[in-house]
């Protein structure tokens, strides 16, 4: 699997915090902060990297790249679609959710936005004609459940309810075509193994014309590196007039990562990366999942595992260990060994 791309120090198990950097993201990342420390270089190639990480997305969740858009984290591209659905509009989720998502349509209750929460394995037969957006996590953080989401996209098309997904604990390893729902959202620090501060939005063209750019700056223009002064508003025609003005570096460290998935193969990582939760959770004595992400109520775990310089976290009370590209059969059987201790 490639493992050598890969260097942690520590057995690390805490991918659904943030996830490690393959060398070719390192490196690219190392390179541009060794020419800007010298002045070797002007900043406009590291703009560029920006739609060359786009188009990566764009084919990871089987999307065409002129339906991405390009942010700095999941709140403020999903806020941009909370603003635009219309006063009095009901929205569901399930409970708990994380806040990234949930936030930016909680915070329309001036305009008469309500959210109604309900159990995850109960989200789908919850919707019906009242409800106008369903929005979910495909996996959630707290516990790594799965959402039911060819259930769910059903249910939200026979009703005509939205459909907004956050993503970032699913893409990277779990197999998702985005062109199935109405917006997704993935941060792309976790699964991704990017740096903090880049995230995608992918856009169904229906709904991108509903929506107004609140946050257009130079680096929505049509041609941003040539229309940068001066009215008219001269926006570009496709989702990138949603993109927020890009972090130079973060980019330059998520362009390389992305093609590293691509080249592997999302399928590929979902079976090593379930493989290795499983293994996890036979070796505690729990049955086999769907998730790369476990979590179990063991007491002091994250302490246990600590002493053994094994990195994990702890989410609601319970141990929560991810499992991705880095992690190996060894990983797991050190954890279940320090646990056990």
């Amino acid at each position: 699997m490639i493992a050598n791309l890969w260097h942690p120090e520590t057995v690390y198990l805490n991918t659904a915090s943030f996830g490690l950097p393959p060398d070719p993201a390192w490196e690219a990342l190392q390179r541009a902060q060794e020419d800007w420390r010298h002045g070797r270089v002007s900043w406009e190639h590291w703009t560029a990297v920006t739609d060359r990480a786009r188009a990566e997305f764009a084919t990871l969740v089987r999307a065409h790249p002129e339906n991405v858009a390009v942010g700095a984290n999941v709140s403020g591209l999903i806020a941009q679609v909370a603003a635009a659905i219309p006063d009095g509009s009901k929205v569901l989720s399930p409970e708990p959710e994380f806040t990234s998502l949930i936030f930016p349509f909680l915070a329309q209750a001036e305009r008469g936005v309500t959210v109604d929460f309900v159990p995850l394995d109960r989200l789908a037969e919850a919707i019906d004609a009242s409800i106008d957006v369903v929005a979910v996590s495909a996996v959630q953080s707290s516990t790594g459940e799965l959402a039911d989401l060819d259930a769910i996209a059903a249910a939200a098309e026979h009703h005509g309810a939205r459909t907004v997904i956050d993503a970032t604990h699913g893409i990277g390893w779990l197999p998702l075509d985005a062109t199935r729902f109405d917006a997704v959202a993935c941060a792309a620090y976790k699964w991704l193994m990017s740096p903090r501060g880049t995230a995608f939005l992918v856009l169904k063209p229906e709904l991108a014309e509903t929506l107004t750019p609140h946050q257009a700056g130079w680096y929505a223009a049509n041609d941003p590196l040539t229309d940068q002064f001066g009215p008219p508003l001269r926006l570009a025609p496709n989702a990138r007039r949603f993109d927020t003005s890009p972090a130079w570096f973060s980019w330059v460290g998520t362009e390389p990562a992305l093609r590293v998935i691509n080249e592997i193969g999302v399928e590929a990582i979902h079976a090593h990366d379930l493989a290795l939760a499983n293994r996890f959770r036979r070796g505690l004595g729990e049955p086999e999942g769907d998730s790369a992400i476990v979590t179990s109520a063991i007491d002091d775990a994250t302490e246990k595992l600590a002493r053994a310089g094994i990195m994990a976290a702890a989410r609601a009370g319970r141990l929560r260990a991810s499992f991705h590209l880095y992690n190996t059969e060894a990983d797991v059987d050190a954890a279940l060994d320090a646990l056990s201790s």
